[in-house]
């Protein structure tokens, strides 16, 4: 049984940087294609990105044209990461990640971080 478990959200004043992690257990890593999302307050679910086992991204056209998200991985240490740079207070949002083998399918989640951003 695959499960994932986020880390890494917390309190956070705007301008501030934070990395999130995805640990992946219950399969091997670098077959699993992980997407990260987030809902923000009395919003829907927002795709940000994925990452492939090999480490190809791909993102939401909007927030890759504002250049301040960033997926990578480290299948040795089963963990997929999202760095969110230049917190803004619109960025406050449960972070979640997602895995399937297939791309576009989503059959594992985690149970989200809380990602607070203050003004």
């Amino acid at each position: 049984q695959v499960q994932l478990v986020e880390s890494g959200g917390g309190l956070v004043q705007s301008g501030d940087s934070v990395k999130l992690s995805c640990l992946i257990s219950g399969r091997s890593a670098n077959s699993l294609i992980v997407s990260w999302f987030r809902r923000a307050p009395g919003k829907g679910r927002e795709f940000i990105g994925r990452i492939g086992g090999s480490g190809t991204s791909d993102y939401n056209d909007d927030l890759r044209r504002e250049g301040r998200f960033a997926i990578s991985r480290d299948n040795a240490k089963s963990t997929v990461y999202l760095q969110v740079n230049d917190l803004r207070p619109e960025d406050t949002a449960k972070y979640y990640c997602a895995a399937d083998i297939y791309a576009g399918a989503y059959s594992y989640w985690g149970q989200g971080t809380q990602v607070t951003v203050s003004s």
